[in-house]
């Protein structure tokens, strides 16, 4: 047998919004503008020579790491020892 519950939720501010009105978001002016330079900026730089260099870079090491995992996971290993070295902290 199922049973219909009502539910009312509460918040801590007072909703002036009418029922069935949709709720009204705008996005200052000068967020908007900053979107729309970064969305043109990353297409121009997808268009580029640049973006094909760096997508041929990045499958030439998933080949490597898939040929050499073991020397791959040392070389890794290594980075972030020195890494590590390089950032610490002096006590």
């Amino acid at each position: 047998m199922e049973q219909e519950v009502q539910v009312t939720i509460h918040s801590s501010q007072p909703d002036n919004n009418l029922e069935g009105e949709p709720q009204e978001t705008r996005i200052p002016e000068q967020i908007n503008t900053i979107s729309d330079t970064l969305t043109d900026a990353f297409a121009r730089f997808r268009e580029s020579e640049s973006y094909n260099q760096l997508l041929k870079s990045a499958e030439k090491a998933r080949e490597y790491i898939r040929k050499y995992p073991g020397q791959s996971m040392l070389y890794s290993l290594g980075a972030g020892a020195l890494f590590g070295l390089f950032m610490k902290r002096k006590r």
